[in-house]
């Protein structure tokens, strides 16, 4: 098991770093340096609660000093042989040889039981992480969802559409005071807690996606003491 970093993915096909969904990452040379002609998946990560700065920094077109904050955490080697220690010691073996500062690979605990994971999920809550990614360390590499990688969250998180943006009242006046929102099923409620005051002050678009964080649901079928999270991130990134 290990922490489920908060960041954006970047997957490097032995040429160029990519983001999940396939676009190029407009990276500084000096980052990639010493990187190897075999592919690696990690997250691009700078601190915890820090998603927003990393997905500035990272979905750039232009790369800015703000990579010097970046790291690139291993977390997965695609394609290479072997059960997962055997994959990641193939990267840690060539980073050995071929150093780059920037390069980590994410710690991984022997998960033994569900007492074991209860307890470093509440460590890596309480740290402010955002959950921990079990794993089967025995099974081949393989890609997309699988019963073999569980995440786990002390909550529940989706995403929703912003639909109306309302004004704040009181120490919020003037600002955004909550936002009305719309699930893929249709689910329609509001979202009035977990903005910092500089998106109060410059309140994401209608028709922005959002990610929430909820803890089951109402009678009425809303996610119950939802809050916001982060605007979701958007790859625009031209090859």
């Amino acid at each position: 098991m290990s922490e489920k970093l908060d960041g954006i993915r970047g997957y490097w096909d032995g040429k160029k770093l990519r983001t999940k969904a396939g676009y190029v990452i407009h990276v500084p040379k000096y980052f990639i340096h010493n990187f190897p002609p075999f592919a690696l998946d990690g997250e691009l990560w700078i601190k915890r609660n820090a998603y927003e700065e990393v997905a500035c920094v990272v979905l750039d077109e232009i790369p800015s000093k703000g990579w010097q904050k970046v790291t690139y955490n291993i977390f997965e080697v695609p394609k290479a042989e072997g059960n997962f220690s055997q994959r990641l010691a193939k990267a840690k073996s060539w980073f050995k040889a071929h150093p780059n500062k920037f390069v980590r690979f994410i710690p991984q605990k022997r998960c033994k039981n569900k007492t074991t994971l209860m307890r470093y999920l509440k460590k890596v809550t309480k740290l402010g992480g955002e959950g921990v990614i079990v794993k089967e360390p025995r099974v081949s590499y393989f890609s997309g969802r699988s019963d073999f990688i569980l995440k786990v969250k002390s909550f529940s998180d989706s995403e929703a559409k912003v639909i109306a943006i309302h004004e704040g009242k009181g120490k919020f006046k003037n600002m955004m005071g909550s936002m009305t929102v719309q699930m893929e099923d249709g689910t329609v409620f509001k979202l009035g807690s977990g903005f910092k005051t500089n998106l109060r002050k410059n309140p994401p678009k209608i028709g922005t996606i959002v990610t929430f964080k909820y803890y089951g649901w109402t009678k009425n079928h809303k996610p119950k003491f939802a809050s916001f999270l982060q605007v979701r991130a958007k790859e625009t990134i031209a090859e």
